[in-house]
């Protein structure tokens, strides 16, 4: 049986973006417009849509009820792993790491990029979907999006060895700073598993990440999903003997992920180290 080719990947990535900005403009309850609405709208078929709408049901943030529709799902719990003052360490993950790209064009930004780039939606981005390969293994699909005008010259051989964040410093004078990074549980669909050479709905991690440059500005939006069976993050984190300063009072009844609440019980901060480690091959 053919597989899924990187084609049918993509366009399932363009119809879980449109579903992502519906989910941003409404509120928790609120329902989505039909399936057919949805496929006449984006030109996809009714397995392409559901597809997509499985993994965001899947991920807590659509829920399918039957005989009614689709709705917004209840906002989620949200635990940050930083310093009241010190940046998130994040040493690199092990493995010599490659690329290949899949997809690269110069496109409008759109309504929900333009807001995580803090640009206008007609603004040009150069939109990236590339394969992350460790010792030639597929490890993760990745899909970055760039301002057009922070790297005119940017073209996919730059992008298909060495590092990104490299490339901007070495050859565009764009020093990045600072990102925002979240980590979530997720499924794998039919396309990305062939991608990733992993079994359809096989775990996955899926990492979404702002990242901002020296000046303040915002230079990338990129998501990724990573296999859940060859990567995992490991955290190292210290418990400071006090509150660190400008740092924000911990909730009342809140916890850091995996502590005992009685462990965490005093409000100090937590410094978190996190590094990627790949996992042997059975």
């Amino acid at each position: 049986m053919a597989r899924p080719s990187p084609g049918a990947a993509l366009k399932r990535e363009r119809v879980r973006e449109h579903l992502l900005e519906l989910i941003e403009e409404r509120r928790p309850g609120d329902a989505i417009p039909s399936e057919r609405s949805l496929c006449a709208r984006l030109e996809v078929s009714r397995p392409t849509l559901r597809a997509a709408v499985d993994e965001l049901v899947a991920t807590g943030q659509l829920v399918r009820e039957h005989g009614r529709g689709m709705f917004i799902a209840p906002g989620k719990i949200t635990q940050e792993l930083v310093s009241g003052g010190d940046s998130l360490a994040v040493p690199l993950a092990s493995g010599a790491w490659t690329s290949r790209i899949l997809e690269f064009t110069d496109q409008a930004a759109g309504a929900r990029v333009g807001r995580k780039l803090r640009m206008s939606p007609a603004g040009r981005i150069f939109y990236i979907a590339r394969l992350r390969l460790v010792e030639s293994m597929p490890m993760a699909v990745e899909y970055l999006h760039l301002p057009a005008d922070l790297a005119p010259r940017l073209d996919e051989r730059d992008l298909a060895a060495g590092d990104l964040y490299d490339h901007l410093r070495e050859r565009h004078g764009v020093q990045v700073r600072e990102a925002t990074q979240s980590i979530e549980p997720t499924v794998v669909s039919e396309a990305e598993a062939a991608l990733l050479d992993v079994p359809a709905f096989s775990p996955a991690l899926l990492f979404e990440r702002v990242t901002t440059d020296s000046a303040g500005r915002t230079v990338e939006y990129c998501h990724s999903l990573y296999r859940g069976d060859r990567y995992r993050i490991v955290s190292r984190l210290a418990l400071t003997g006090g509150a660190a300063p400008g740092s924000v009072p911990a909730p009342a009844g809140g916890h850091h992920p995996g502590m005992p609440p009685a462990d965490s019980g005093t409000g100090r901060p937590v410094i978190s180290a996190t590094t990627g480690d790949i996992q042997p091959a059975d």
